[in-house]
């Protein structure tokens, strides 16, 4: 007969191998997850917002103010 037992090595490759399994499972699972939230929506980045300065540049191309207003109101926001 032959001699299967091969140790603690065949143990712990599999105890590794198991883990491994596992770990990419629940990275799969939340990557999905993420992906899913992502796509709703629903989140958005500060890079989809316009700036204050961008409003300001807005509303007075609009002529909703006047250069007075434009000019006090871009100071402020620029110096703080």
């Amino acid at each position: 007969m032959m001699d299967w037992n091969w140790g603690w090595g065949t143990m712990m490759v599999g105890g590794l191998g198991m883990l491994a399994f596992w770990g990419l499972l629940i990275a799969l699972a939340l990557w999905t997850m993420r992906a899913v939230a992502g796509s709703g929506g629903h989140s958005q980045t500060r890079n989809n917002q316009p700036t204050p300065l961008e409003i300001l540049q807005a509303r007075y191309a609009r002529g909703e103010i006047n250069r007075e207003e434009y000019e006090t109101i871009r100071r402020d926001l620029q110096s703080g």
